[in-house]
């Protein structure tokens, strides 16, 4: 009998859930802030250094300073910055959407100490004298702009003033912006065209006033500027750039709107793949996917996190994730229907045997993604953080969500003896009689022996490790300047791009390019590197140049030799401590054996995407990190889904008494996952696949890294790391004779023991 109200509940959640996420979807995206990657902007990284001598840079210096620059960013406007401080002397600001980034850069770099000094440089008053807001912009007598001062105190003026006029015929008031001690003089600047100081104007009577006002060759824009930065207070430090990067609008624009559509391509083909294959089941996961991506962006808005392109990124290859755990679980389902169980049978055993080998890949991937946030930066937290909020909701919509809605379908008993909907053929279902084991079911693999040819494995990849060794050692990372030092240019334009145009542009500013690639369906986008990390100057001089040359503002990116070493130095910390994680953790939940092969296997991956990007020459960036990692968290997933059924096929066999045991153990359990593993892979390089074609150029590299990784993980999971524990399962053997794989309950008896 069909009970029709399961099935009209499970229609009215499906409509529940589609009118809430119609309703309020749009409001989410709107909310959802963009990082500077996707809406322009520029990110900056500053190292504090005293302003005078003595002073000392802690805690307190570090929070004053943060808060002058956040007061500066309320004069430009930007709404929503993002100021860090991080270490013991740095301070990190992002604006995103900032629209005149070389006035935000100067506004936020200059010091803004104001100082009144005699033609011998002694200084007579500072900004310490300006009333608070005094500072305003006005018009001199003959219409040109000006800057009016309120001084806090008329009778210091007067007293100042006196002393000048005795002064003369050097009676004049200098007044300086960021005057340099030892470096900066009153006698040398008068003497040249345009003299750093912002006036001197001569002082023939005493004034008994608390106005002053400065006057020179400014326009409207600039006096304006100098009133708001005199109101904002000068800095208690200096700032030095040691990182910065800026990103056009256009260029935002552009990388927001390509990603969306790989992301858009990429998860209708799963959702093709999850019908056609999985059939019922796989509508099922579609619904819970699309509920996922909905949570994901809804947690993300309450999170007020901010979205960037490797963001996005994560969101799209969390969705091929999300369907690894629907595909483990109907993998295990159609096998318990196979050996004649009733669906409602073969879901309830289904979903509970798949639940432990989900769990254990899930948090793997989560011990990986919260290294990377741990010792990412910036965008890449913002990868890092994507990652781990669809890994925890893909494991409750996956699970929970899934089962919640199937189980609707399974117990209203619509779905009995109706194994093909879940792509089941009745030729492949065995009688219920025959007490088969789902351990025991026949696979399209059986002819496959994959323990006999361990040593042609080990010996290609054996070959290819020491090709691979000895190609890194002649050609070598192509580092980029993220890695190095240097500046990296962006130019994006509406015509096609030649090496020649590129380089003339530059030729005009006299900086010299290492290379120039073109890249784009047109060539219209150019990128290059400088070896010399720009000024805040020549990063201005080049913006407005290239804006004139090719219509719109370049990306500009610096790094410091300092913080390149840092940074390479933090990706390889990260990849320890994963590796060591994970080693604990699959030695706690397996056995040493299989946690001594997993991690060589992973580490075989890495290697093979080094050797990769080595050979082809690409771009090695922090978004390479972030791959690598990814591969690391995520590869290890097929590992232990196989190590997962080799636990089951242990505790079946009980005790290893010879070496065929063991091959056995091996080659059941990876025939037995192969489909699973292959098809759990298959889902996410599709939407690494979309993303290489689809998608943004700004992280091609990363989406490449990841193909190779998800490729090479698949062939280590299956042929190397099973192997590997094949051989130290063998030598444990050698040495005890038998091995036995299952522990026996202690059973208790009241009865004297003899």
């Amino acid at each position: 009998m069909v009970k029709r109200s399961r099935i009209i509940a499970f229609l009215l959640v499906v409509i529940l859930l589609g009118s809430t996420m119609g309703i309020t979807t749009s409001g989410i995206l709107k909310n959802i802030k963009l990082g500077l990657d996707l809406q322009g902007g520029f990110e900056v990284l500053y190292e504090v250094s005293p302003a005078k001598k003595g002073q000392k840079i802690d805690k307190d210096t570090l929070a004053s300073t943060a808060e002058a620059l956040d007061k500066r960013i309320n004069v430009l406007g930007v709404s929503e910055p993002n100021i860090q401080i991080e270490g013991e002397n740095r301070i990190r600001v992002q604006l995103a959407g900032v629209t005149d980034q070389n006035e935000a850069r100067e506004i936020l770099s200059t010091q803004a100490n104001l100082t009144f000094r005699d033609a011998n440089d002694r200084v007579m008053m500072d900004g310490t004298d300006l009333a608070e807001g005094g500072a305003k912009q006005t018009f001199d007598e003959n219409g040109a702009p000006s800057v009016s001062l309120k001084l806090k105190s008329a009778e210091k003026f007067k007293n100042v003033t006196e002393e000048i006029v005795k002064m003369a015929p050097n009676n004049v008031l200098v007044i300086w912006l960021d005057f340099e001690e030892g470096k900066d003089s009153f006698k040398n600047e008068i003497t040249k065209e345009n003299p750093k100081f912002l006036s001197a104007p001569t002082v023939k009577e005493i004034f008994n006033q608390d106005t002053v006002s400065i006057v020179g060759s400014f326009t409207a824009e600039e006096a304006q500027e100098l009133s708001s930065l005199l109101n904002a207070g000068a800095l208690p430090v200096k700032l030095k750039e040691v990182y910065s990067t800026s990103v056009g609008a256009k260029f935002g624009e552009q990388a927001l709107n390509e990603t969306i559509l790989a992301g858009i391509i990429g998860i209708a083909i799963i959702y093709l793949f999850m019908l056609v294959y999985y059939r019922f089941p796989g509508f099922i996961a579609t619904i819970t996917l699309t509920v996922y991506i909905y949570l994901v962006l809804l947690i993300f808005d309450w999170m007020n996190g901010v979205l960037t392109l490797p963001g996005i990124a994560a969101l799209i290859l969390g969705v091929g994730m999300a369907v690894d755990a629907n595909i483990i679980t109907y993998e295990r389902i159609r096998e318990e229907i196979k050996v004649g169980k009733s669906i409602k049978s073969a879901f309830q055993a289904g979903s509970k045997g798949a639940f432990t080998s989900i769990l254990d890949s899930n948090l793997t991937t989560i011990l990986t993604a919260a290294v990377l946030f741990f010792y990412g930066t910036s965008s890449i937290k913002g990868f890092a953080t994507m990652l781990l909020v669809s890994i925890l909701l893909s494991f409750v919509t996956a699970v929970f969500g899934s089962r919640l809605l199937l189980s609707l379908w399974v117990y209203s008993g619509l779905l009995n003896k109706k194994a093909g909907w879940f792509g089941v053929k009745k030729s492949a279902i065995k009688d219920i009689a025959e007490n088969y084991d789902t351990l025991d079911l026949p696979t399209r693999w059986d002819r496959f022996d994959f323990v006999k040819v361990r040593k042609l494995f080990f010996i290609l990849s054996g070959v290819l490790i020491t090709l691979g060794l000895v190609l890194i050692l002649i050609f070598r990372l192509n580092l980029s300047i993220d890695f190095s030092n240097g500046t990296r240019v962006e130019v994006l334009s509406d015509k096609t791009l030649t090496t020649e145009r590129v380089e003339a542009a530059f030729d005009k500013l006299n900086l010299e390019t290492d290379d120039i690639t073109l890249s784009g369906d047109n060539n219209e986008v150019a990128s290059a590197r400088l070896k010399d990390v720009l000024s805040k100057d020549e990063i201005a001089n080049l913006k407005s140049s290239f804006h004139d040359e090719f219509g719109t503002d370049p990306s500009v990116s610096t790094v410091s030799p300092t913080v390149g070493k840092e940074l390479a130095k933090n990706g390889v910390i990260a990849l320890i401590i994963a590796s060591i994680g994970i080693i604990i953790y699959v030695t706690v939940r397996f056995e040493f054996a299989m946690a001594v092969a997993a991690i060589a296997s992973l580490l075989h991956d890495a290697f093979f995407m080094v050797a990769f990007f080595s050979i082809t020459r690409l771009e090695v960036d922090l978004t390479f990190i972030a791959a690598v990692l990814t591969i690391v968290g995520y590869s290890i997933n097929d590992t232990i889904v196989t190590f997962d059924r080799m636990r089951e096929n242990l505790t079946k066999k009980k005790r290893l008494r010879t070496f065929e045991d063991i091959a056995d153990v091996v080659n059941v359990s990876v025939r037995q996952t192969l489909t699973r593993s292959v098809n759990t892979v298959f889902t996410v390089l599709i939407t690494v696949v979309a993303m290489i074609f689809f998608g943004s150029e700004s992280i091609r590299n990363f989406n490449i890294a990841l193909l190779v990784g998800l490729i090479t993980g698949v062939y280590s999971s299956i042929f190397i790391a099973t192997n590997l524990w094949v051989v130290l399962k063998a030598r444990e053997l050698k040495k005890k004779g038998t091995i036995k794989t299952v522990k026996e309950k202690k059973k208790y008896s009241d009865e004297p023991q003899v």
